[in-house]
């Protein structure tokens, strides 16, 4: 995972001082390239010490680790999206709106990638297996998190399993608690604090039920309420009404689902999904 990617996650758990620091680098990674520690400590207005310490929080020897691998990170995607050098930070006031765009997906392509790319097959596998074996398939998430939750609803919907996405926090309260041994509760949340999302994996594990999380953000309450925890990694900007880059690492995460959950049973997941064509196909013809 890239080191930016790191920093934007790490920020999500950091103490306020900490957190402070992950953002000046959000909005403007170069800063940290072309500053010396004091000069930088002064940007994110804190002490030498809490820069030191901000680089040893998220694994790094020191400051001077921290700027050569930001440098070289930056250099590598500049050349990678054809971005001139500084690329990296947030969307700015003075940014054309092609600069913006280009900014956006460059950042939802990096997401697939290092979601992808850090994924652990061994958790995904288990939690394929727990999916198809499932008699009841309980589906929960809050804000783009729920968005992300009925496309894996639908997706299951298509394929004839019994998919229930759940509408609010009571339902998903209820139902949870009404599990058994062949239902999976999967619940979805970015931040991994979400506290509607930790209370309905927390009930559906209290009911005996085999739980599975998306979120981001490791040894964070959904991801501990987990049987199986899948990551997805994500550099979100600030100026967003919702979601945006997080939302489609989370999607791409739930394709990994979807496919293999279809794959175990391949000639009836074909046919299911003829059916089902078939049957709406009526609806698009003018």
């Amino acid at each position: 995972m890239s080191i930016q990617t790191t920093i934007a996650t790490a920020a999500e758990t950091l103490p306020a001082s900490l957190a402070r620091i992950a953002r000046v680098i959000s909005d403007n990674p170069s800063a940290a390239v072309e500053s010396t520690i004091s000069e930088f400590a002064a940007l994110c207005d804190t002490s030498v010490a809490s820069v030191v310490r901000f680089c040893r929080v998220i694994g790094l020897r020191g400051y001077a680790a921290l700027r050569m691998t930001l440098a070289a990170e930056l250099g590598r995607e500049s050349v990678q999206f054809n971005a001139p050098a500084g690329f990296g930070s947030e969307i700015a006031p003075g940014d054309s709106l092609s600069e913006a765009v280009g900014k956006i997906a460059a950042l939802e392509r990096l997401a697939i990638e290092e979601t992808i790319g850090t994924l652990d097959f061994d958790v995904l596998a288990d939690a394929v297996t727990a999916i198809d074996e499932a008699d009841r398939i309980l589906l929960f998430g809050i804000g783009a998190s729920r968005l992300v939750a009925d496309d894996l609803g639908h997706k299951l919907l298509r394929i004839g399993r019994s998919a229930i996405v759940l509408s609010d926090a009571h339902e998903a309260g209820a139902a949870a608690a009404l599990s058994a041994t062949k239902t999976v509760a999967i619940g979805f949340s970015n931040s991994g604090s979400t506290r509607e999302t930790v209370h309905f994996l927390q009930t559906a594990r209290a009911a005996g039920t085999t739980t599975i999380s998306v979120t981001s953000v490791t040894d964070s309450p959904v991801a501990l309420e987990s049987d199986h925890a899948l990551f997805t990694r994500a550099r979100e900007p600030r100026l967003r009404a919702g979601a945006m880059v997080s939302r489609i690492a989370q999607l791409a995460l739930v394709d990994c689902l979807f496919v293999g959950v279809a794959q175990r049973r391949h000639a009836h997941t074909v046919h299911a999904l003829q059916r089902t064509a078939d049957a709406t196909r009526i609806l698009r013809e003018e």
